[in-house]
């Protein structure tokens, strides 16, 4: 189950309480000051961590407390320092103050550190209050005290691949069919009602080549304000890299494929300019459901209905047959090498 939205609230450690102590040893009547300080409260540190990809650790226990620094002690003894709490989350989390609704820190990567809540500093024990005029300080200083701190959390898939398209253009048969994700399949609309993540592997081409998929529920008209799924849409679009728009030849609504990919488009440029810029390969699905003797005039009509640039011709597929899906894996992987730094491409290529 993906959750993409948490509410946590984090405690640092309290500061250790300096010590007020004096030296007393056989001989020697009249020793100086020797209180240690406090040590250091713990910090509590989000941490992004690659394996997970939802939230959903984080709901059944809300509550995250670091320990708090030992008081310093006589000899000059300095107390420990109190143990980190370390809460991971996956990348791509937004960490907002839920208070002031600041956001406060965007992880997107692995190993990435944010101290949500430092620890406070340990008190000063009495030996670093002597000299010449006070050879006998007795005063000492409290440690500092915790930092609490209510945060909301915010998930935004990063994947290199987005499935967008409308309520039943197959989005899900079509991740099924590259990966071993298990979305729910069936014949109505909004059968996704959260975003599904699917790792494909391109056989072919040498070297380790993987590409993360998303599939996103579908659109409606008026996503953008709110309407459907709305923003539980298109805010997992904004972190993917390239677009896969699934168009169905065949709806089973009768409507027009044309003005169904009109209207996502639309609606992509209604909720962000930059995603409306984002590159697009346009696959036309479910091409089994169409006559071998009639694809030619149904592709001919919708291509002349769209009027799309030569650049980046559609893709015919079937996600529920396989076919084309080779063919959309490799150009998705092309995509994402022209546009991507070198880490996109397998090992030996240029």
């Amino acid at each position: 189950m993906l959750i993409d939205r948490a509410t946590i609230f984090v405690r640092s450690g309290k500061g250790g309480d300096g010590c007020v102590s004096f030296r007393r040893e056989k001989y020697i009547p009249k020793g100086g000051p020797n209180g240690g300080d406090g040590g250091k409260g713990g910090d509590v540190i989000l941490q992004g961590d690659a394996s997970l990809t939802t939230l959903l650790p984080l709901t059944p226990r809300p509550h995250y407390r670091a320990k708090n620094g030992r008081p310093g002690q006589g000899k000059s003894k300095h107390g420990a320092d109190g143990e980190d709490r370390i809460v991971k989350v996956p990348p791509g989390t937004l960490v907002y103050d839920k208070d002031t609704a600041e956001l406060l820190v965007d992880i997107t990567a692995h190993g990435q550190r944010f101290v949500a809540a430092p620890g406070g500093r340990g008190g000063w024990g009495n030996e670093h209050f002597k000299s010449a005029t006070n050879q006998t300080p007795r005063e000492a200083t409290p440690g500092e005290p915790w930092i609490e701190r209510t945060l909301r959390l915010e998930l935004k898939l990063i994947a290199d691949v987005g499935l967008i398209g409308k309520p039943n253009a197959g989005k899900s048969t079509m991740l099924r069919a590259v990966s071993r994700a298990t979305p729910k399949v069936a014949d109505y609309p909004f059968t996704t009602l959260s975003p599904h993540l699917g790792i494909a592997e391109l056989a072919s081409g040498g070297g380790e080549r993987r590409l993360m998929i998303a599939d996103i529920p579908g659109l409606i008209q008026g996503a953008s304000a709110g309407a459907g799924l709305g923003h539980d849409f298109l805010r997992h679009v904004e972190r993917t890299k390239l677009l896969v728009h699934v168009l169905d030849v065949c709806p089973f609504d009768e409507s027009d494929p044309a003005d169904n990919y009109a209207a996502i488009r639309g609606e992509l440029a209604s909720y962000s300019s930059a995603l409306a810029e984002k590159h697009e390969i346009i696959a036309f699905n479910k091409i089994d459901l169409v006559p071998a003797e009639e694809r030619a005039e149904v592709l001919g009509g919708l291509l002349e209905k769209l009027s799309l640039p030569d650049a980046d011709p559609p893709l015919v597929t079937s996600g529920a047959t396989g076919e084309g899906m080779t063919e959309l894996l490799e150009a998705c992987w092309q995509a994402l090498g022209r546009n991507q730094p070198a880490r996109w491409r397998s090992a030996g290529e240029t």
